[in-house]
This record gives C-alpha cells, structure tokens and sequence, in this order.
C-alpha cells in the first residue's frame, strides 16, 4: 500500500469513469487549468453505450417532450464545437409504417419547434450553424416526389437531401410507409473519433493525470478531503486524497455513491446494437429510422450508416436491442441497479459468438422488413452494446446532467452524450471553480480546438482495431 497525495496550488478533482461524462469533464476542467486526476477501469477512453447520433433536438424518438428536445439540441451544438471532428455529416430520415399507430404529420409540428429554435440558437452565435441552414433544418416528401427522385442517380459526394434521398427510395418499400417520408439534418455522431479526441486533448494536459484499467476500491471523506483507493493494473493499491470527486461512471454510477455514502434512486437499462455489412451497398446512405412502439415486436427500426458498406443496426424489440428485464431499478438497499447475472455477464466477459450471430440475425431481418435487399447483409463484427443510467424512475428522461451532494461530491448521469459538456460546465459554476465565459467554448478549449480531423481519425482507427471493430466505424463519412 502507497500513499500519494499531489501536491498543487489548485484543488485536486478527481473524475471517476471515463466515458463521454467524464472524459469530457476532465477535458473541460484540464482546459481550465484545473488540476484532474481521471479514473477509468478500462484501457481506454468512451467505451460505452452505442452513440451513433448526434440527438440535436431528439426528433427522432416521440417518447421525449418538445422542452427535452430544445435541450438536447442546444447540448448538441456546444459539444459539436468542443468535438468539431465527430461528425458524421449525412441527415436522418424518419419513415412512420403503417405497422404503426401513429401519423408523419404528428412530428412536423415539433419540428417546426426545433427549426424555429436552431435558428434562434444560430441568430445569437453563427458558430451554432453547424446543421446546416436552418431553414432547411427538415423537409417533406410525398410519394410522388419520391418516385421522381428514384429515377436520378446519386452524385459522389451527395450533397442535398434528395441526393441522399436517392438510395432510400430505390431500396425502401415505399407500400410499407406513410407519407410524407420526412428527411431531417441530425447528423451522425462517431463514439471513436469522440474517444480519441478526448484522448489527445488529455494527452497534451500535464495537468490532467489519466489512469487507465484502474478500478476505485474504497472511498472515506475525512477531515475535508476524499481518500480514493485505487487499484491499479499491476494489483497494486493507492490512496489518493481529493478535494472534489466527480461521480461519472455511467451505469455504475450508484456502486460509488455506496462508498461515498450518497443515495440516489436510478434506472439502468442495458441496450446493444450491431454491426453489419451490406456488400451489395454501393451508395451513400442516410440514416433511415422506422418508427415502432417501443417494446413490440414492431419496434423502431434503426439503419446507421458508416464507410464501407458498413451499418449499424437497432431494433427496438425484446428480441434485438432491448433486452427481457434489462430495465433495471435501485432499490433502498443500493444505489446501484442489479442487472439479471447473463446481461452483467456480457458487460464483464462479452458475447458469445452464438448470440452475436442470433441476435445480428435478427436486427436485419427487421430491417429487412421495409429494405428488403437489405436481407443480403451479414455480421461485420461484436455488437455495440452497454448500460445507460436514468436518474429518476422516468423512462423517458433524455436530457439529464447532474446533481449535488454535500462533501464535495457530484455525479453526472446523462442519458445522451451531447449533455456532458453542459453538466461539467454547471459543477465549475456551482463549485466556483473557475471565472469563465461558458458560451466562449473555443476560447475556453484551445487544446481540444488546435487538433486536426486527421490526427482525430487516426488515432480513432487505431481504437477501432484495439477494441475489435471495423475501421468503417471509425472513417469521417459524409459532407465535407
């Protein structure tokens, strides 16, 4: 047993999980000077949920309300200017079968909402134009303007929405929709390259102690300070004394809060999605999305684009991306969510290859469903999968940030990835940590904005091949 504690002028804070909470947060606070210890039991960083979109304004599930929407859209553009080489430039199209119960024309009303709100967002700061111009924020389309599209052929680089248009309509089955089809600029969002600029922008923090494959074994708030004990990769344990402690561990958010003695009641529920590769596909997709009620053997069904012929898929059934009691509460014994022991058992030790190739077998016979060439593609590797936290007891809940205790003590817990930037930015104004302008996110972030798409993707690429997946995940796709 060794004992260190960091001698500095600053405060010590300690951030304990790295996802995109809290690789964000350490980024933030590296930025301002802060002094960050960052601890991540895993050998890298944002290696969580499967983030495929950017969620700027949650258009595409109905169960979010119209304010989490706004929310969640102005979240969107911050993080999109803290991380400007994530992006994925393509839009979303939002199909409604008639499978399903509701109606194209309920979602454009909230559209309307969201457009009139992204302008207003741009009208106060051009550097929010980042969806392209907002009035052309969405568009719909009915069946014969479909039908004229499907006689063009794609340019190379498409650029518009009906170029982009042009694979969807010669593959969907336009009998199985309602009209109007409506294509939306929610662009795609890449959980490597997010990764690996959290990464290099630490890596260049000599302010910011990162250490990976450790774990937090025991916590104690003594005399004003946190006592972490750590163990390291090599068995070794350190106890490290904290000012502040951070708590953004994702779905396992509530296993600190019970050393750190901070009951809070949550939600968990485990999702995957999965990686397969269309050979036939010789065109730039959109993201297709299908509605369904959530939970039926007609759920949303979710087609993501990457390089290559490569797609991500998500069905929103028991049988695919949901799982049979994956949503999982806290109870008064523990903060901390039980997950049933085969759902923890692939978060601890992964997937068999039998599940794997059940469960990607399944994902594209649903999509197949409405593409039915799409019946040609085949698994392309591991799913993605993970655990998302819900504070709370609502289901529903995306736009979540974070919450307080006493002791110097805070977690974050957000639902969507776009909201970590806004949570850590609340915890330096509440804590007094830094005099900062929050809206000067390039001045505030010199380090994170001096990177290049190039250095992000190749260091993106190499994270793809460290943790078993196509490079295509990895690949900028889209508008330059």
């Amino acid at each position: 047993m060794s004992n260190k504690n960091p001698q500095a002028v600053k405060p010590l804070i300690a951030v304990i999980g790295g996802g995109v909470a809290g690789a964000t947060a350490a980024v933030h606070l590296g930025e301002l000077g802060q002094q960050v210890l960052l601890v991540e039991k895993g050998p890298g960083l944002v290696n969580g949920p499967p983030i495929c979109h950017l969620h700027a304004g949650g258009n595409l599930y109905r169960e979010i309300s119209e304010q989490q929407c706004i929310e969640l859209l102005r979240q969107s553009l911050e993080t999109i200017r803290l991380y400007p080489h994530t992006l994925n430039k393509r839009p979303t199209v939002i199909a409604v079968p008639h499978s399903d119960p509701g109606q194209p024309q309920d979602i454009v009303p909230r559209l309307e909402v969201i457009r009139s709100a992204y302008q207003q967002l741009v009208d106060e700061d051009a550097r929010n134009k980042l969806l392209g111009e907002p009035d052309q924020y969405f568009c719909t389309y009915q069946r014969e303007e479909l039908e004229a599209i499907a006689n063009k052929t794609q340019p190379i680089n498409p650029q518009t929405l009906e170029d982009w248009l042009i694979p969807v309509v010669q593959n969907v089955d336009l009998d199985a929709i309602k009209y109007p089809l409506i294509a939306v600029q929610e662009y795609g969002w890449s959980v490597f390259r997010l990764g690996a600029s959290a990464e290099l922008a630490l890596a260049r923090m000599p302010n910011c102690d990162v250490r990976l494959s450790t774990t937090v074994i025991d916590m104690q708030y003594v005399d004003g300070k946190w006592l972490i004990s750590l163990l390291n990769h090599s068995g070794e344990t350190v106890v490290i004394s904290a000012d502040y402690v951070i708590n953004a561990c994702g779905y396992q958010t509530g296993s600190i809060d019970d050393m750190a003695k901070h009951y809070r009641h949550r939600l968990v529920e485990f999702k995957a999605a999965y990686v397969t590769h269309w050979q036939d596909c010789c065109q730039s997709w959109p993201e297709v999305i299908f509605h369904g009620p959530r939970g039926t053997p007609q759920g949303m069904a979710q087609l993501t684009p990457y390089a290559d012929g490569v797609f991500q898929l998500h069905g929103m059934t028991e049988g695919i991306t949901l799982f049979k009691d994956g949503l999982v509460s806290s109870d008064l014994r523990s903060a901390q969510p039980k997950l049933p022991s085969y759902l923890a058992a692939k978060l601890n030790q992964g997937w068999s290859l039998d599940a794997q190739i059940e469960r990607t077998g399944r994902a594209i016979d649903h999509m197949s469903q409405f593409v039915p060439s799409f019946v040609t593609a085949d698994i392309a590797g591991k799913p993605l999968f993970g655990a998302q936290q819900i504070p709370g007891e609502d289901a529903t809940l995306r736009a979540a940030d974070v919450s307080f205790e006493d002791d110097h003590y805070a977690r974050i817990e957000i639902v969507k990835g776009s909201s970590a930037l806004e949570a850590i930015q609340k915890i330096v104004a509440t804590w007094q940590l830094a005099d900062v302008d929050q809206h000067s996110i390039e001045l505030n972030h010199p380090i994170s904005l001096s990177l290049t798409a190039q250095q992000v993707e190749e260091k993106a690429l190499q994270m793809a091949d460290d943790r078993g997946y196509p490079q295509a995940l990895a690949k900028v796709l889209g508008m330059p």
